[in-house]
């Protein structure tokens, strides 16, 4: 039974989910804080669940040898060293759906305490003070808002300053013309949006492109008397200009709800002027921080029970209805790889992978990553679907796709091609009705052949006597050959022999069948069939 770690405070019925689904849980809510403590027991789980506390380190990450996956409950995952999780194969999921309107909201109520500069006239009320003529606020209606990213929050926010009748213009390099005329925005380049916009929101991730984005340069393209909203993550604004802004009055206001280093105990944007700031409450409604819990728990769940993936930041999401169909083709399409890998002794330059017919239609992103896995593990044993496209990259792989209709007698297949800088390798498998793999082409000859679990590829001229060569061979060394396949593309022509064995090829028989000069080359395969 897969066992889940929960070190940050997660919902009971987010508890109950990973039981109910056959996942042991082990609720320790406080742990995320200890990190000597957490790294001490890491590696006794296949699954961590955490929030924000829990940092998951590149250490913990080396020290949690058993770990699968991370799920975060929420959108944000700067607290998880993904390209460390990547390398070691462990995905990173999250849950980008289940606060979006609680943090939307809190970016429009952060708008319309700016505007008014709410915060500040309800302190002096409360004090009495009655300052009527102090607070003259500005009009949202009819004023530009300028989203800065418009994905799942940031579509939400342009929806809802539609509804107040804004102008809503956008900024994201993934929004197409389609999808800004279905929210009805209008797609502008950033230095535009900084230029026309009197309200600016920010919902973009933290990356390296994006680190800062708002800064002193920034601000002196914006319109005098801007108002910024960020509750998306701290350090978008470099914080030092934003406050020389306000004071120098090119911002008029801003709503910060993240900030550069949180908790922010201090920070010099405290008590100024028509700053409204609060301590990351984007998420904070009792409705999302219930629906971001039950949905990380289904999530891991059915990663670790049924092989489903979804909203994993670092592996194509694999759906719980499309797990059963896929699963035969992602072992073809490792065994594939892993054929090629191991008959392949020279650095790889370049892989292609044509889907044909049903393949084509499938969920390519998954294949291509289960064979790129299959190519990478006899040089790299611990590789698998998740650090494999990352590990091809830094290999300096040139990787392409290929999917046309059905093209043969096959109502799917996957061919793989995969260049040296001095040979060309191809092989081609499907799947039959029992979901077994097999070869269907191997360097261009048609076969068909099942995978075993150990087996010895051979390559020669096409002449009488291999087959009692190998025989002979082999009998003499008390190696038994439980099956045959051959193939050749013409009579005299190349020649191909699978020999189907009860164990491991013996080095020094090897050996013997290498020597002979009919046998151009002779490689040892293992395949893990038992999955």
């Amino acid at each position: 039974m897969p066992r889940v770690l929960v070190s940050d405070k997660l919902s009971p019925t987010a508890v109950d989910i990973f039981r109910q689904r056959g996942v042991e849980v082990d609720y320790q809510p406080d742990l995320g804080k200890d990190k000597e403590k957490l790294l001490a027991v890491i590696d006794q789980y296949d699954g961590l669940a955490i929030r924000s506390a829990t940092k998951v380190t590149e250490k913990l990450i080396n020290a949690a040898t058993n770990l699968k996956v991370i799920g975060r409950a929420g959108i944000g995952v700067d607290n998880v060293d993904i390209p460390a999780a990547s390398r070691k194969g462990i995905i990173v999921m999250n849950t980008p759906f289940g606060n979006s309107i609680t943090t939307a909201e809190h970016a429009i109520a952060l708008l319309f305490a700016v505007a008014r500069q709410i915060p500040e006239a309800n302190t002096s009320t409360h004090a009495g003070k009655w300052e009527k003529n102090r607070f003259m606020g500005v009009e949202i209606t009819g004023k530009t808002l300028g989203v800065i990213g418009c994905g799942n929050i940031g579509s939400v926010v342009a929806m809802r300053g539609i509804g107040l009748k804004m102008h809503v213009i956008a900024f994201d390099p993934f929004l197409s013309e389609k999808r800004a005329s279905e929210l009805g925005v209008e797609k502008v380049e950033l230095d535009e949006l900084f230029a026309r916009s009197d309200f600016i929101t920010l919902h973009t991730p933290m990356t390296d492109k994006t680190r800062g984005m708002i800064d002193r340069q920034a601000f002196a393209k914006m319109k005098d008397g801007v108002r910024i909203i960020n509750c998306a993550r701290g350090g978008l604004i470099v914080e030092a200009d934003l406050v020389e802004a306000l004071k120098s009055g090119k911002v008029a206001g801003a709503g910060i709800d993240v900030f550069e280093i949180e908790p922010a105990t201090e920070n010099p944007l405290f008590n100024m002027p028509n700053v409204v700031c609060t301590p990351h409450l984007g998420a904070s409604t009792t409705e999302a921080q219930e629906n971001v819990a039950l949905q990380i728990a289904e999530q891991m769940s059915d990663y670790l029970v049924k092989g489903a993936v979804t909203n994993a930041i670092n592996m194509p999401s694999i759906s719980a209805e499309e797990a059963p169909l896929l699963r035969p083709f992602i072992k073809l399409a490792e065994v594939l790889g892993a054929f090629v890998g191991q008959v392949t002794d020279e650095p790889i330059k370049e892989v292609e992978i044509l889907f044909d017919g049903s393949t084509a239609a499938m969920n390519t992103r998954a294949l291509i990553s289960a064979t790129l896995a299959g190519l990478i593990r006899p040089q790299v044993a611990d590789v698998n679907m998740v650090s494999a496209p990352i590990m091809a990259k830094e290999r300096g792989i040139i990787l392409s796709e290929v999917k046309r209709d059905k093209s043969g007698v096959f109502d799917g297949y996957i061919k793989l091609t995969v260049k040296t800088a001095q040979k060309t390798r191809t092989i081609a498998g499907t799947c039959f009705s029992d979901g077994k793999p097999r070869f269907i082409q191997i360097k261009g000859i048609n076969l068909d052949a099942e995978v075993g679990e150990h087996m010895l590829y051979t390559t020669n001229a096409d002449a009488p006597g291999i087959i009692g060569l190998l025989g002979t061979v082999c009998g003499r060394n008390g190696v038994n050959i439980a099956n045959f396949q051959l193939g050749r593309n013409r009579p005299g022509g190349d020649a191909i022999a699978l020999l189907y064995l009860d164990g491991p090829f013996p080095e020094k028989v090897l050996e013997e069948v290498r020597s002979h000069e009919a046998i151009v080359s002779a490689k040892p395969l293992r395949f893990d069939i038992a999955n």
